[in-house]
């Protein structure tokens, strides 16, 4: 029997705009087993769980757990969780790092603040590698075990040191999945061979057009058309980009990408359906998953000093 990313691949649906949407990420490292619902089905106090979804919600911030590739023997373990907190806006992206004894600890975080961009000081500035969030959350999708779990090992035994198992990412068809840090690109259908170029534009601070879902801080329809004016463009820097975003009908938008240069484009987007049916994760009954559509794109004329134009 296929599996669903097997049947995506065959029908090639697109990648571009099917990124999770977040502005801050929120990871905490937890050992041992996860269920569908990790948050509240894993060795992390459920109650714990279910009050970080609650302080999220609708701060633009999402929460996630993370865990090193290899076993997960399920027994509990003591000892502090490694904290990744990231920011993704462009111009304005970080990464900060904190450990806790008590993950009850992150309660006390200003959701609010971190989704708007503001870290307070929290923990320390990360400087590393880009991290790599490989998710493998086998009960939430088989796909994601089968095709996640191999590529986060391959990629820490070829000595990427910021690799790490992530519970969802969204999209088990497009498995395996990754998203990487610092600027919250994410990345469907990889390789071992195709993540570690990712990987290396993303430390020499690009972004790999091939294979990427979108950026996570913009909705689905603004990271379908910042990826279409990169490949019109032929941009790869990952922080000169920004997107503004405006629905004008239900299913139909008008986003405009600017350039750090001064250039902008508008471009058209629509709902549209993935055809014909298919499971959007391994077990559940076919559907016709949206999918978003870029119809048009258009440079807009910018003043380029006084009395002029250009485009």
């Amino acid at each position: 029997m296929s599996t669903c990313a097997t049947l995506s691949a065959e029908l090639s649906e697109p990648l571009a705009g099917t990124a999770a949407t977040a502005a801050t990420w929120l990871l905490l490292e937890q050992h041992g087993p996860w269920g569908a619902k990790a948050l509240t089905q894993s060795h992390l106090d459920p109650e714990v769980g279910r009050a970080l979804d609650r302080a999220a919600d609708g701060t633009g911030v999402r929460v996630a757990l993370m865990r090193r590739p290899g076993r997960h023997a399920d027994r509990r373990t003591g000892g502090r969780h490694e904290v990744v907190v990231a920011h993704t806006a462009p111009g304005a992206s970080w990464v900060r790092r904190e450990a806790v004894a008590d993950p009850g600890d992150l309660l006390g975080l200003d959701f609010a603040a971190l989704g708007a961009g503001s870290h307070g000081g929290l923990g320390r500035a990360h400087g590393g590698d880009p991290l790599a969030l490989v998710c493998t959350n086998g009960r939430r999708d088989r796909c994601c075990a089968l095709l996640g779990r191999p590529l986060a090992a391959e990629l820490a035994a070829s000595g990427h040191g910021e690799v790490w198992e992530v519970t969802h990412l969204g999209g088990h068809r497009f498995s395996p999945t990754m998203l990487v840090l610092p600027h919250g690109y994410a990345y469907g259908r990889l390789d071992a061979a195709s993540a570690k170029e990712v990987l290396a534009a993303t430390a020499e601070g690009r972004t790999a057009v091939e294979r990427c879902r979108g950026r996570s801080c913009w909705d689905r329809p603004g990271q379908a058309a910042e990826l279409a004016v990169r490949r019109l463009a032929g941009e790869d820097r990952a922080e000169v980009l920004a997107v503004e975003q405006h629905e004008e009908a239900p299913g139909l938008w008008r986003v405009r990408v600017r350039h750090a240069d001064g250039r902008a484009w508008d471009v058209g987007v629509v709902r549209g359906v993935s055809e014909p049916p298919r499971p959007e994760s391994c077990g559940k009954a076919a559907g016709t998953p949206a999918r978003m559509v870029v119809r048009t794109v258009a440079a807009v004329a910018v003043a380029d000093g006084p009395g002029r134009e250009r485009r």
